[in-house]
């Protein structure tokens, strides 16, 4: 048996750090400041990703080195040499969603082995279709609409009108949404939340069964890390929102009508994914603060080994300020 590369397991450590990003973002909820909120979360995931055993990498963050608060590209983290891997990072999938106290903001982070992740990031948005193992080769990104909901409907033993699909709201899916209402399938619209929407397609109980439509791609990488944890599928398509964008594509040899599967996006097995709730939604519960405690509700995800945990965790908010140095309560 061949040992994976990163062969200690990391997904406790991963918690730890999606755990103490949501407990200081969840204070923000509903008060309006999603900057604050994303700037609190950032702040103590760099923190804690500090003291793991690893020599990390952001390959996919929020901007670059000169716009801090952010988890920029390039940024070094972790305090060894080895093992040597990529981090891919959303402090706050959902920042309005915190702001407004709206359900399903996550806190996210994957890591991967070195040069595993695709992470060209000149170009923000791709076309997405994401779906859980019982779909798993059943989606076509070229397709029309309704055969992919044929697909799907097939694979997983249903008729179409039994699917629900999951939709960022924006103009730009008009025509998309029209077709999936054509087809007869259900539709749940979300107003903000791409890693957490493909999470919600490839997850059992949480109503949804696929992702479509066009979001940002540092997001469809990390919903691909978790999709490649389950054993799920995903197909996605560099989306250019404008002639600057394609003149950038064709001067560095990006072919903009390539299909990007699920192992181009993550090459490999030695994959982690954590995800903490940071406001109520399907997927994950919140945080929820009482006093001296607050609990924290987290999804962990190890694809070498196909494990998948979910903790409920209740937290001294005195004992772990003085442990990590981050003051939470």
């Amino acid at each position: 048996m061949i040992e994976p590369d990163i062969s200690r397991n990391l997904s406790m450590e991963l918690a730890r750090v999606t755990e103490a990003a949501a407990l200081k973002s969840g204070r923000w909820m509903g008060r309006n400041e999603k900057e604050r909120a994303d700037a609190a979360a950032v702040d103590a995931m760099r923190q804690v990703l500090g003291t793991i055993e690893m020599s990390g990498e952001v390959v996919i963050g929020e901007g670059e080195k000169d716009k801090a608060p952010m988890l920029y590209y390039g940024e070094r983290l972790g305090r060894a040499d080895h093992p040597e891997v990529d981090i891919a990072v959303d402090p706050v999938d959902g920042t309005r969603l915190v702001a407004l106290g709206m359900p399903n903001a996550i806190c996210v982070l994957a890591i991967a082995e070195r040069g595993a992740l695709y992470a060209w990031e000149h170009i923000a948005y791709m076309e997405k279709i994401a779906v859980g193992p019982d779909a798993k080769g059943a989606i076509d990104l070229t397709a029309p609409v309704a055969v992919n909901l044929q697909n799907i409907a097939r694979a997983k033993a249903r008729e179409v009108d039994d699917l629900t699909v999951v939709i960022l709201d924006r103009p730009r899916h008009e025509q998309i949404i029209r077709d999936v209402r054509d087809a007869g399938a259900r539709l749940k619209l979300i107003t903000d939340g791409d890693v957490a929407g493909a999470l919600m397609a490839a997850m059992d109980n949480t109503g949804i069964d696929v992702l479509m439509g066009i979001g940002g791609s540092p997001e469809a990488v990390i919903g691909a890390c978790a999709l490649k944890c389950v054993g799920g599928d995903m197909q996605c398509r560099l989306w250019a929102r404008n002639d600057e964008e394609r003149a950038l594509a064709k001067e560095n040899g990006v072919d903009l009508e390539r299909i990007y599967g699920i192992d181009d996006l993550v090459g490999g097995d030695d994959v982690f994914f954590a995800a903490t709730g940071i406001t109520d939604g399907e997927l994950l519960d919140g945080v929820h603060y009482r006093g001296k405690t607050a609990t924290t509700h987290t999804l962990v995800m190890r694809a070498v080994s196909g494990t998948i945990r979910y903790i409920h965790t209740t937290h001294r908010l005195d004992k772990l300020s003085a442990l990590t140095n981050i003051q939470f309560d």
